[in-house]
């Protein structure tokens, strides 16, 4: 066992023999068997042990038990006991998957202030084989195949190497004692129930099936690596970032072959579940103005783009109102505007810029009305004859669905004087016989 140990360390470079390495020790059979060949190869490491406090007066045992192993050993030991259920309660997620990401921050926290170059947990191929199947499960896709990585960022997995039975062989021989979580038999768990009635018949029924399998994880990473390659090259020609929005090129995209496994590989990233983007897909020869969701963002299907959004920028309904009185000098919620009053003497020019709007102060009445535009409204636009439809002048301006969602209006006595960013009313202009100016400046996040 500890030749395999050496051998697969030194085959993967998983680190070198003066790293310093901070184990992630349960007290279960697996991380006492890693402690034991860290301890036989001679290697300098320190323990780590998480109370998730889920077990009662079990997991107060285990956390001493594994003090009294770092003790055995001489060596450095940390702990720490999380009160994981209300943390799953908080955020409404589970408390296995709370528990993975209070165990990997601190077990990182550790190795940044105590300095240790890599963590090392007790994974080993009967874990991967069982993952394989879990994501199997799941639908997680291409990338859940290809198991557990041996060494990912600061993480490495010395025991990929082992089966769970040359594990217990080796505690065995050793006369090493462990701790025995009894949650591990328990069949409501998914994992447990593939460890303990799916892949023992799997092993019974098809001689070698536990290298084949292990062979075939091995063969998916590779072939990941290839798939990934293809998916970047193609999300490179297909996808735009303009600020805080993402265009993809709904063209380019029918073009690709298979167009839907493209698609749902550009938008897994964004949230979108294969079912949802089945829906995107068919909709992708349909009429503009479908909008899609998934749990952090908007898309939307524009005539020649599907474009993304987040939603914490889509927070203001459409229904959202906003007074401003005349002493009012600045806002910035939902926009960041300023208000300033300008005597309008014979070297006044007006500003040209869409984002500014030089108003006649006396032609307004308070308080101003700041709201998104809505079917129906009308103005006046300057420089044009007559009224307009706001629908039909952003038509010409030929924007995006989600930038017409985005347009605010200023209103004073129910008429709209500025359209925020591309015209003022023409009822509302600079003449000769204007006194004093409103000049309102609208200013982009930066």
């Amino acid at each position: 066992m500890l030749d395999h140990f050496r051998k697969f360390i030194s085959e993967k470079n998983l680190f070198q023999a003066s790293d310093k390495i901070l184990l992630a020790v349960s007290g279960g059979i697996d991380s006492v068997a890693m402690c034991e060949l860290f301890h036989e190869a001679s290697l300098e490491f320190g323990i780590a042990h998480c109370n998730f406090q889920l077990r009662g007066e079990a997991s107060l045992q285990d956390e001493l038990f594994v003090r009294s192993l770092a003790e055995q050993y001489e060596v450095p030991y940390y702990t720490r006991r999380f009160e994981t259920s209300s943390f799953a309660s908080d955020r409404g997620i589970s408390i296995q998957m709370v528990a993975r990401e209070l165990r990997y921050q601190w077990f990182e926290s550790i190795r940044i202030s105590e300095g240790y170059l890599w963590i090392a947990t007790a994974h080993h191929l009967d874990d991967q084989v069982e993952t394989f199947f879990l994501n199997l499960m799941r639908n997680s896709g291409l990338a859940g195949f290809h198991g557990i990585p041996v060494k990912q960022g600061n993480i490495i997995r010395p025991l990929m190497f082992s089966r769970r039975k040359d594990i217990s062989k080796f505690v065995k021989k050793n006369h090493l004692r462990y701790r025995e979580d009894s949650s591990n038999k328990d069949t409501k768990y998914l994992r447990n129930k593939i460890r303990h009635s799916v892949l023992p018949i799997l092993s019974e029924t098809y001689k070698g099936f536990d290298t084949i399998i292990n062979e075939t994880i091995e063969r998916i990473a590779d072939v990941e690596k290839i798939y990934r390659e293809a998916i970047e090259t193609q999300r490179d020609r297909i996808i735009t970032q303009k600020e805080n929005r993402t265009y993809l090129d709904i063209a380019g995209i029918q073009k690709l072959d298979p167009a839907h496994t493209y698609l749902f590989e550009f938008l897994y990233p964004f949230g979108f579940s294969f079912v949802v983007v089945k829906e995107i897909f068919q909709a992708l020869d349909k009429t503009p103005g479908k909008i899609f969701y998934s749990p952090t963002h908007k898309l939307v299907k524009d005539r020649e783009y599907l474009i993304l959004e987040p939603l914490s920028e889509n927070l203001q309904p459409r229904d959202f109102v906003k007074t401003i009185s005349e002493e009012v000098r600045s806002i910035t919620e939902p926009l960041h505007l300023t208000f300033c009053k300008t005597e309008k003497n014979p070297d006044w020019k007006i500003d040209p810029s869409r984002e500014i709007a030089c108003i006649d102060a006396d032609k307004v009445k308070y308080p101003l009305v700041l709201r998104k535009w809505q079917q129906g409204d009308l103005f006046y636009p300057f420089g044009m004859n007559g009224k307009k439809k706001v629908s039909d002048f952003l038509i010409n301006e030929k924007l995006s669905l989600p930038d017409k969602e985005d347009v605010w209006v200023l209103m004073s006595d129910e008429k709209i004087f500025w359209l925020i960013g591309f015209r003022i009313d023409n009822r509302f202009r600079i003449t000769t016989k204007t006194r004093e100016v409103l000049v309102i400046t609208s200013e982009k996040e930066k």
